[in-house]
């Protein structure tokens, strides 16, 4: 089914209009089908964003503001996420040592061993784009690249 269809929209005022509305379209779908895969695990998108994040820096701290800065989503409220992922007992924080304003946040083992179970579960995912082969999923990284550019 083409976006025309699905939108019922009928036209478009021209082709980037098509491609803007697509781009939100397909964006605003993957992110519904990400949610979907992780109810189960009774974490958000921002959440694992930030799991992933406090992985990356292997047994590092990082400080909240510096996960922020690091995000998808930018302007996303880091210090509550921190603090939901505190409760569930996935990550720990503690002041900095040498800025007492600082908190050092760091992933725990439950979060290590959940984003293990979070990777393969997302690789389900990946499949949306078995119709592309390796060419075609180069090409569209390049232009999503060459459009954020």
């Amino acid at each position: 089914m083409t976006l025309d269809e699905q939108l019922v929209k009928g036209t478009f005022q021209n082709d980037h209009h098509q491609t803007r509305v697509n781009i939100l379209y397909t964006g605003y779908w993957l992110s519904q089908q990400m949610t979907e895969q992780l109810k189960p695990y009774g974490i958000s998108l921002q959440q694992l964003n930030v799991l992933r994040i406090l992985r990356g820096q292997k047994s590092e701290p990082i400080s909240t503001l510096e996960i922020r800065e690091k995000m998808i989503i930018g302007n996303a409220d880091a210090s509550r996420l921190v603090d939901k992922l505190c409760a569930k007992g996935l990550i720990w924080k503690r002041p900095c040592p040498h800025d007492g304003r600082k908190i050092q946040v760091f992933i725990g083992d439950n979060g290590l061993a959940l984003l293990q179970k979070l990777d393969d579960e997302m690789s389900v995912i990946d499949q949306i784009t078995d119709n592309l082969n390796t060419k075609e999923l180069k090409a569209l990284n390049q232009i999503l690249n060459k459009l954020r550019a």
